[in-house]
């Protein structure tokens, strides 16, 4: 019987595991480099965790299961709940800020598509214990700073910020009950994937007033943030949010990724535990799903039995962010998946263990600053099947042992960048390497 591989998830053969780390490498040099730490966690929790966070309709999305303990366990969907988990246990001894990243491998039940599988990756990237709109900067940052050094220019992607503060305040202002927000955020979040009329259709069920409707319409209609429209005077907490908006811009400016943001009142995150600023970064051409999305969720850790403790974060999977990197050329160039510094071959078979002997003798003379990859070549053969092999495997060096070996000791190394050649007998290589 024929098995293949369960839809929605992929096999990484050597050449998709080389795209696979290119992005996770990447990934971590960014976090890195911005002062983040790693973390992970178990690939599994217990169900609760996830229906704290998203409620229990977020039962269908996952795999979940009963063990044998009778425990209702799932297959981790996100990390976030994992983090508010791991930092309330130690919430007294950790030094803020918290700045942790992880790339874990998640799963969801849902329906496969361009963008959206079943398994993937995701870089997470989060601030916690700062109640300041320099953390969301920061996030933001990185996120671009990543982006930006895979090749993405500001006419690639955009991140689209807007503020959940100050849609509720909004909301609130214009006379909706704050208890009814959290009904109101999922329908505001499809407003950009609906026709107007569908859209308003939907919103008028939940508000119940065509001209709150169409006043919530001109509210996510502004495409930039402005002290003069006559929404902003609506409240104070209105007038607040807007002024952190508005810093958050400026910090943007100052860190040099400017002409990255732009806000979109339209990005509205329909989790309900967002409390602040929120964004998404999306492919300019519209084409794709958001590449990423984040904001503040100051709520998380009191929600998991922990202290009120403000948090910020990001996450990004792999799935759309491969699609947008291969459709703008930006992983042709990928290194070969083997690469090696030396290919040691031989033109006689009793030269064999002379090679092995010599392949295991480079190994060994590798340093945590400078590994010494070497293969040897299972067979003889002639000078150009063997330079064949060892251009096939991507080899800087290959090493042959003939006639001169046999002779004088004598290696012939051939460079397979320029093509020069030299004789050097083998201790002389050895104690040059």
């Amino acid at each position: 019987m024929k098995i293949q591989a369960v839809k929605g998830t992929r096999d990484f053969y050597p050449p998709q595991m080389a795209v696979r780390n290119y992005i996770q490498d990447g990934w971590k040099a960014a976090s890195k480099r911005n002062g983040f730490e790693e973390y992970d966690g178990p690939i599994f929790e217990y169900l609760k965790m996830y229906q704290v966070k998203s409620g229990d309709e977020i039962v269908e999305q996952l795999f979940n299961f009963t063990d044998r303990g009778d425990r209702h366990l799932a297959i981790r969907p996100e990390i976030t709940p994992t983090l508010a988990r791991m930092v309330n246990q130690q919430i007294n001894t950790l030094p803020r800020p918290i700045k942790w990243f992880s790339m874990p491998r998640l799963c969801r039940a849902e329906r496969p598509q361009k963008g959206r599988l079943r398994e993937f990756f995701q870089w997470n990237v989060d601030v916690i214990g700062i109640d300041d709109i320099l953390a969301d900067a920061e996030v933001i940052f990185t996120t671009i700073d990543y982006l930006r050094s895979a090749g993405l220019g500001p006419d690639d992607i955009k991140a689209k910020i807007s503020s959940r503060r100050m849609l509720a305040a909004f909301l609130v202002g214009a006379g909706i009950a704050a208890d009814k927000l959290d009904t109101i955020y999922p329908v505001l979040d499809k407003k950009p994937k609906l026709p107007p009329a569908a859209f308003n259709e939907m919103l008028l069920k939940v508000v119940s007033d065509e001209n709150l409707v169409l006043k919530i319409n001109d509210f996510m209609e502004c495409d930039k943030l402005s002290d003069d429209d006559e929404w902003v005077d609506i409240s104070d907490e209105v007038v607040a949010a807007y002024k952190e908006l508005d810093d958050l811009f400026g910090l943007l400016r100052k860190m040099g990724v400017g002409d990255y943001c732009v806000y979109d009142p339209t990005i509205v995150r329909g989790l309900a535990y967002y409390t602040g600023p929120v964004f998404e970064v999306h492919d300019v051409k519209g084409e794709l799903r958001a590449v990423c999305g984040g904001g503040r969720y100051d709520n998380l850790l009191k929600d998991f039995g922990g202290p009120a403790v403000s948090a910020t974060g990001m996450g990004m999977a792999d799935a759309v962010l491969e699609i947008l990197l291969s459709e703008r050329g930006l992983i042709d160039k990928i290194p070969a998946t083997k690469s090696l510094d030396y290919f040691v071959a031989y033109t006689d078979s009793h030269l064999l263990q002379n090679a092995i002997e010599l392949t295991a003798k480079i190994r060994e003379s590798a340093k945590p600053d400078k590994t010494q990859n070497a293969e040897f070549s299972y067979k003889k053969g002639s000078f150009g099947k063997l330079l064949k092999q060892a251009s096939a495997v991507n080899a800087s060096k290959c090493i042959i042992l003939a006639q001169e070996y046999i002779d004088k000791k004598e290696l012939i190394i051939k460079d397979m960048q320029s093509g020069d050649q030299q004789s050097l007998t083998e201790r002389d290589f050895l104690e040059n390497l």
